[in-house]
């Protein structure tokens, strides 16, 4: 299977004799009810229910169907019991290939950890990312070949942070963070020198901005504010 995802549908041919002849009616029944569940396919199942056809008649005309060239079968990468039955116009959804983490059905790991091995490196290479310039360092680089969304971005950059490859922190608006508003999430690799999974220790390390919750709402001269917080004014002294 390849792992782009074509458009969900494409301008669907009425069947004459060139797809394999003439069809009969039950045949034609089925056939407009699968192109009618375009990208999604339909079980077999459903289509009995949906006809209300006897169980050979359904049988016979599927195969028929499928002889011709006009339907084809995909398996459901949850359940590899359940085919889904597709007009050979459509490309099956991701809700039926699992998208672009699978290939023939699987997990593709392989696919996964090179692409978390680029994104890696990429925010080593820029220190402090945002997952906004993640996706767009991501796009520009070409590194994947089909055009993946930011929330599959967002999948492996997850994936990084719970494989302790990098830190998910909050930026404090100064120092490295300068360019990165207060309170915005963004993305870092752990110091050199620290064990992996491990930050380096030291009060550059410990500085209580990065995981204080109300951190969106500290300003200089407001109520939570760096010239009253205790945590703040311990870690100056430290």
């Amino acid at each position: 299977m390849s792992r782009s995802q074509g458009p969900s549908s494409l301008k669907r041919k009425r069947p004459d004799s060139s797809s394999g002849g003439a069809l009969i009616e039950h045949e034609k029944v089925l056939y407009d009810l699968i192109c009618s569940k375009q990208s999604m396919g339909i079980w077999i199942g459903d289509i009995k229910r949906e006809t209300k056809y006897a169980d050979s008649i359904v049988t016979k005309s599927l195969k028929a169907l499928q002889a011709k060239g006009m339907i084809k079968l995909v398996e459901h990468y949850q359940n590899k019991g359940k085919k889904f039955y597709l007009s050979k116009d459509f490309e099956p959804s991701k809700e039926l290939t699992g998208g672009n983490w699978y290939s023939e059905g699987k997990l593709d790991r392989e696919y996964i950890n090179t692409l978390k091995g680029f994104c890696g490196r990429m925010i080593q290479k820029m220190k402090v990312a945002t997952i906004e310039g993640i996706v767009d360092s991501f796009k520009k680089s070409g590194a994947s070949k089909v055009d993946l969304s930011r929330e599959q971005i967002q999948e492996i950059v997850n994936a990084l942070v719970l494989d302790n490859e990098v830190m998910e922190v909050k930026s404090t608006g100064s120092g490295e963070f300068d360019f990165i508003p207060i309170g915005k999430i963004c993305y870092k690799c752990y110091a050199k020198g620290g064990v992996k999974g491990e930050p380096k220790t030291g009060a550059m390390a410990s500085i209580p901005c990065g995981v204080c919750p109300r951190i969106s709402h500290c300003t200089p001269n407001g109520v939570i504010s760096p010239r009253t917080c205790v945590y703040y004014t311990k870690w100056l002294d430290f």
